[in-house]
């Protein structure tokens, strides 16, 4: 038996679910379970989160501390977390996971079944070879011009974070919430100070404003993103497409005079 095998078996019967009961909350075989308990494999990430959430505390206390030894309140971490549904994903025919993307005219819909494994699977679906395996994305296409340079209709990307406190201050994410949508934004952490999230868009002409941590059902980490438009060259820190024009026929010019000065 290891730390982890003990921790599970422990929190399973904790929570009153019998093998059976537990592997079909987090979507696997009962055998797989016994296997967990029992020591003889070792859990991948997708499912020491899932099994982490209906547990109601984090995968690094379920792998690296005694549970049996912690007090409730040290192991319940259910107020940072993003509920306690377990995160719905699909897989190929390899047990390899998908990158769902919710489309703007999803947007809606998601609010209502982002926890609903039916749901997801309805959703379009790809892979992008370049990022990490053993992770869980979502995509998002974005509206509006909140985030510019970063154009209406990009597809954002974004890594699953399962306890909102590990949000970093000034990175962009992609937040589910309950009063103001799914919103692409950089984020500040004040969860310490006022139990608040603080979110600016690079758009100064949008005002920043706060949210509520009751109010976010899932946190994605922008990782990467994809668009079939190349953002216009309009930003005080960049050459506009007038300016590259002049500099062109400038330099067309110095050509032809070098080519004046040389000897027949």
């Amino acid at each position: 038996m290891t730390l982890i095998s003990d921790n599970i078996k422990f929190l399973r019967k904790k929570i009153g679910l019998t093998q059976e009961q537990f592997a079909e909350r987090i979507g696997i075989k009962r055998s797989l379970v016994g296997a967990y308990e029992e020591g003889r494999a070792d859990p991948r990430i997708t499912n020491l989160i899932n099994m982490a959430q209906v547990f109601g505390t984090s995968v690094d206390i379920l792998i690296n501390k005694n549970v049996m030894k912690l007090s409730e309140a040290e192991l319940n971490t259910s107020n940072y977390k993003r509920g306690k549904e377990v995160l719905a994903i699909t897989v190929d025919s390899d047990q390899r996971e998908n990158i769902e993307l919710v489309p703007q005219k999803a947007a809606a819909g998601y609010l209502n079944g982002y926890a609903d494994r039916e749901y997801i699977e309805e959703l379009p679906k790809f892979k992008l070879p370049i990022l990490p395996e053993n992770v869980t994305y979502r995509a998002f296409e974005i509206s509006g011009d909140s985030m510019l340079p970063i154009l209406p209709g990009t597809i954002i990307i974004g890594e699953y974070i399962d306890d909102i406190r590990d949000i970093k201050n000034g990175k962009t994410y992609v937040l589910v919430t309950k009063t103001e949508g799914i919103v692409y934004k950089r984020v500040f952490n004040y969860i310490k100070d006022n139990g608040k999230l603080f979110l600016v868009s690079d758009n100064r002409n949008y005002s920043p404003y706060q949210l509520d941590i009751e109010d976010v059902l899932e946190v994605w980490a922008s990782k990467a993103y994809i668009s079939v438009q190349f953002p216009d060259s309009n930003s005080s820190n960049e050459v506009s497409t007038e300016q590259l024009a002049s500099i062109v026929l400038d330099l067309q010019k110095e050509i032809v005079k070098l080519k004046e000065q040389q000897p027949k």
